[in-house]
């Protein structure tokens, strides 16, 4: 059996980290551990296996890449990401929908005319904002 290459999954596990979560307790947050489990993780030192999967998970990588790095391969990278591209057109039809959903399942007494005045407005000041 050959051996795991801990330093090489801490390396990665960081690097991943830092551009997803501002610090490990949010990142040990998003994958269901405890931040000393991620710190173990990030410091080399070995885990159950089922928590590398949630590791995994919180990254977005795809399952059993910390194995594979374990054994030597290379970590995924930002382009190994599949990455869906919205038109300006369609990111704002999507804030609208999601807008008026949440408006009609918390604010039942908004007419309709209403909800898709908030629709527009908030759809318009994210846009202003540079969020969409």
């Amino acid at each position: 059996m050959s051996t795991r290459d801990l330093e090489r999954l801490a390396t990665a596990v960081k690097t991943a980290r830092l551009d997803r979560y501002p610090s490990r307790v949010a990142a040990a947050e998003a994958a269901g551990v405890s931040k000393g489990t991620w710190q173990r993780i990030e410091e080399a030192k070995e885990v159950r296996d089922g928590s590398y999967a949630k590791v995994e998970k919180a990254l977005d990588w795809p399952p059993g890449t910390c194995d594979r790095i374990l054994a030597g391969e290379a970590a995924p990278t930002a382009l190994d990401v599949d990455v869906t591209v919205r038109t300006p057109d369609e990111m704002d039809e999507s804030v609208r929908d999601i807008v008026q959903l949440a408006a009609i399942a918390t604010t039942p007494g908004l007419t309709g005319a209403e909800i898709r005045a908030l629709s527009d407005r908030i759809t318009e000041d994210l846009r202003r904002a540079g969020k969409i």
